[in-house]
């Protein structure tokens, strides 16, 4: 499709995904939208400038970043609401991503302005196509905390959660990461690294955590680019039948107020609390219903 049978709407923003590497993934709608904008936004305009210079894209930009999103997002409505049309872009992927951009469009939308994606590539959905996680869940995480300690409280919070967790890092923290992983989540916890995601010296590579850290540790090339770092859902617990520890409850609620027979019976099984109790006033209930009226 040639771009220039691509309409472009007048007095709305654009928010248009750009390739995270690979240039072929730039798609007919991106470059007309770029082209057909009176600004494009970009989070750093060196960067964005050479994605331009390769699209022989002239549009005029100014830098919408992190630090000054605010103001310049209250500048482009403005421009939005004169009959402007703008294109947002971030330095790689899909803008607001672990990126800057949701403040611009936040702004959009209070201002009444239409607002208009123009999908493509995502460090996120490609990392979870090669995952090979069958799991329909998944919970997009971003970037953890730089340093250990709150890094490892994060992870623990998801340690036990049914989904797949999904996670971007920097190169200089790759090895550290993993590591707190593989200690939180367990070794054996399945994990894909996807290093560089279609870019000459792309890595997938799916692995015990254990292992992964171990492999990423030995060889200094992989931390090398950013990184996404999937993590699989973790294993269904078995659910314990408060039945089976009838042998443990029966003396202990005959004898002990019922919470305090409870907390015994898990101290000694090793068994949710939730369902010892829910067996334990089972008991309790049908002895009362046995006893002899007066």
């Amino acid at each position: 499709m040639h771009t220039e049978s691509i309409p472009i709407i007048k007095s709305a923003l654009y928010v248009v995904a750009t390739p995270i590497g690979n240039l072929n993934d730039m798609t007919p709608r991106a470059i007309a939208a770029l082209k057909g904008a009176d600004v494009i936004a970009a989070e750093d305009t060196r960067v964005t400038g050479q994605l331009l210079k390769h699209f022989n894209i002239s549009t005029p930009m100014v830098s919408l970043r992190e630090h000054n999103e605010h103001s310049m997002a209250e500048k482009l409505v403005a421009r939005m609401l004169a009959g402007e049309t703008i294109a947002q872009v971030s330095d790689a992927g899909t803008p607001a991503v672990s990126d800057p951009g949701a403040l611009l469009a936040a702004a959009a939308h209070a201002a009444g302005c239409k607002i208009i994606p123009v999908p493509g590539a995502s460090a996120l959905t490609t990392a979870l196509s090669a995952s090979g996680f069958v799991s329909p869940h998944a919970l997009f995480y971003g970037f953890l905390p730089p340093k250990t300690k709150q890094r490892c409280d994060a992870l623990a919070e998801l340690k036990e959660q049914s989904f797949i967790c999904v996670f971007y890092e920097a190169p200089h923290r790759i090895v550290d990461c993993l590591a707190d992983m593989a200690a939180v989540f367990g070794p054996e916890r399945e994990a894909v690294l996807c290093r560089e995601i279609t870019k000459t010296f792309e890595t997938i590579r799916r692995l015990p955590l254990g292992e992964l850290a171990a492999w990423v540790a030995s060889d200094s090339n992989q931390e090398r680019g950013e990184s996404v770092v999937v993590v699989n859902a973790a294993p269904k617990a078995e659910k314990a039948d408060g039945a089976d520890y009838d042998k443990i409850l029966l003396p202990l609620i005959a004898e002990l107020p019922l919470k305090q027979a409870v907390a015994l019976a898990v101290s000694i099984s090793g068994a949710p609390k939730n369902a010892l109790y829910e067996r334990a006033l089972e008991l309790k209930n049908s002895a009362k219903g046995k006893e002899p009226s007066a």
